[in-house]
């Protein structure tokens, strides 16, 4: 059986020089976003997790960075593939919510760009978790942190918001499902289907010496 990457492997800080061009790019984002897509355009599990990590560069905290990546790792993958497809051929990968954005004149071509942290995040929470190793609570951590995330989530948006995706995937909303159980049952998918197979494989390949925490 093959021995996880850093095993025995001490762990080692963040640049400042990291935490300082991220934090630069944070302050520049929030603004612009706020006034672009509102408040409630934070709530989304990709800004959420741009957020806290600016707390967890500085920190330098294990059990954030893993909650972090869990948490975005599959859905940003699915962004930049999307992203990619419609790059290179033209069509929609994700249905809903997807990168259309991308390529709407509406918006200035500057706040498109910023979305481009969709694909530098996962990029950067993965040195990070080379850097200092996986926290084996980052599950249960990031699986409090959705059961708050998406009932706000539903409570402050509307069906074309659908942030995170509470009123259903795709374009329209789903009528199989009273709202709220369908919020339920996301509450449940979220942890089982995105984070869990995540934090097996985070686990796996940085995890850390016994006796390291933070």
């Amino acid at each position: 059986m093959t021995a996880p990457i850093n095993n025995h492997r001490p762990t080692r800080s963040i640049p400042r020089c990291l935490k300082l061009a991220y934090t630069a790019f944070v302050a520049v984002l929030v603004p612009v976003y706020w006034f672009e897509y509102g408040p409630a355009n934070f709530l989304w599990g990709s800004d959420i997790a741009l957020l806290v990590t600016l707390a967890a560069l500085w920190l330098e905290s294990r059990l954030l960075l893993s909650m972090m990546t869990i948490a975005i790792l599959i859905p940003e993958l699915g962004w930049c593939a999307d992203l990619l497809i419609r790059l290179t051929i033209g069509i929609d990968a994700i249905e809903f919510k997807g990168t259309q954005y991308m390529f709407e004149t509406s918006i200035p071509l500057f706040v498109r760009s910023l979305s481009l942290f969709h694909v530098a995040l996962p990029v950067v929470l993965l040195w990070c978790l080379y850097r200092l190793g996986y926290h084996q609570l980052g599950l249960l951590g990031q699986s409090l942190l959705s059961w708050i995330v998406l009932p706000v989530s539903y409570l402050v948006s509307n069906p074309v918001e659908n942030i995170n995706w509470v009123y259903g995937f795709g374009g329209t909303p789903q009528t199989m499902l009273p709202e709220p159980l369908y919020v339920l049952l996301l509450m449940v998918l979220f942890p089982l289907l995105i984070y869990l197979p995540s934090h097996l494989v985070m686990g796996r390949l940085f995890s850390v010496p016994r006796g390291h925490s933070s």
